[in-house]
């Protein structure tokens, strides 16, 4: 088993968790495009000086053109669902829907990586799953009609995000991960800037604080820049399917948060889910081959 591999998806999936109320937050200011966009030129600059540390990028042209596809997959399509569903919904409902990812993964690994879905995998994700569901508690999602357009942008977020990722373990097969992680936020860019430029010109920005910067850059530094290099890391040393539960840290470490920034109480179902959660992590670390 390879422990960093997982380790640095959990660290990745850890540090998304306490992104949603920053996002949500500076969403009310930063239009969603605008952000993503901001947020991808942050990790860029943020992953640059390792890269040329480590030879720079020497891609061939068939090279650039694959990873390119991929980064446009995973930061222009899935984070632009993902910006505009929290925008729309709820964070309770981005937390639920997003948490059907790793099933997503399973599917599309076995489509194109031939990946097997074995019972141990399943019941590992079916574990964690739970898992997530009691920390979570349903109840706190909402359906109504209103929220309608922000919880499908969540599920196209949620399917995407699936699908870049058994991308990255493709391409990552015989590429660097570092140099794979900045051109796949290059990649990202011809939907967001042109999205973003729209953005500015209907609705503009709002009132820019010292505390919607400090977001931004958290949104770009840490939470694009190191957290996207870790995921990238971890699928590609793990198989896609092990690799993407891991992704399931997300709601614990956002309720672990709320316990301590807002004082909320852990709860038996938080423990219990927690418990759930990890149980399934390490069922599925012993499937990898």
């Amino acid at each position: 088993m390879d422990w960093i591999g997982l380790l640095a998806g959990i660290l990745a999936a850890a540090i998304w968790g306490g992104m949603y109320v920053v996002t949500k937050v500076v969403l009310e200011v930063v239009p969603p495009f605008t952000l993503l966009t901001l947020r991808l030129f942050l990790g860029m600059v943020t992953l640059w000086p390792f890269v040329v540390r480590k030879g720079g990028i020497d891609f061939t042209q068939a090279q650039w053109a694959q990873v390119l596809g991929v980064g446009f997959c995973g930061y222009g399509v899935s984070l632009g669902f993902q910006f505009v569903g929290t925008k729309l919904s709820t964070a309770a409902n981005g937390s639920l829907v997003t948490s059907a990812t790793p099933a997503f993964v399973l599917i599309f690994a076995a489509l194109l990586l031939k990946e097997r879905i074995t019972l141990r995998r399943l019941l590992a994700l079916s574990l964690a799953t739970a898992g997530v569901v009691v920390v979570l508690d349903p109840r706190q999602a909402r359906l109504s009609p209103d929220l309608f357009w922000g919880n499908i942008s969540l599920v196209g977020a949620a399917l995407t995000w699936a699908l870049y990722s058994v991308l990255v373990r493709k391409v990552t097969r015989g590429l660097p991960v570092l140099a794979v992680s900045l051109v796949c936020f290059l990649g990202g860019l011809p939907l967001t800037v042109p999205a973003s430029a729209w953005e500015l010109a209907v609705t503009g920005l709002g009132h820019i604080t010292p505390g919607v910067v400090a977001g931004i850059l958290y949104v770009g530094i840490i939470s694009t820049g190191l957290a996207m290099y870790l995921w990238n890391l971890a699928f590609a040393r793990l198989e896609a399917g092990v690799a993407s539960l891991a992704f399931f840290a997300q709601p614990v470490v956002g309720a672990s948060l709320g316990t301590w920034l807002l004082g909320e109480k852990l709860t038996p179902p938080f423990l219990l889910g927690g418990v759930m959660i990890a149980a399934g992590l390490f069922l599925a670390a012993g499937s990898q081959d």
